[in-house]
């Protein structure tokens, strides 16, 4: 599998995705893969907190969060299809999008 694929592919299935290209032999050495496999970890793990968080601020204002959730919140979670869609399509292109707290974090641990 050539190392675009391989990057496309850490941000497939989020978590379980990243892991995987990050514990299988010959990806695991590779920079370009492991960057994408740890973008792509943070990335979900922050869409996790940022869910939690916002079900726990919508469950306290009641009225507030019934009008939010209904017109805001699919727009939210559309934004995150979207960028998820993007980074998979850039790293097939191996363009390497470095996203603003989150990359910084994953070169790092490349």
């Amino acid at each position: 599998m050539t190392d675009n694929v391989a990057s496309a592919l850490c941000y497939a299935l989020g978590l379980v995705t990243g892991i995987l290209f990050l514990v299988i032999a010959p990806y695991n050495q590779n920079r370009t893969v492991r960057f994408h496999a740890f973008q792509s970890i943070f990335l979900n793990v922050g869409v996790i907190l940022f869910s939690f968080a916002l079900s726990i601020l919508l469950g306290i204002f009641h009225f507030l969060g019934a009008v939010f959730g209904l017109f805001l919140v699919p727009l939210i979670w559309l934004g995150f299809f979207v960028l998820w869609l993007y980074l998979m399509f850039s790293a097939y292109q191996n363009k390497k999008v470095v996203l603003p707290i989150i990359g910084p974090l994953a070169q790092q641990q490349a």
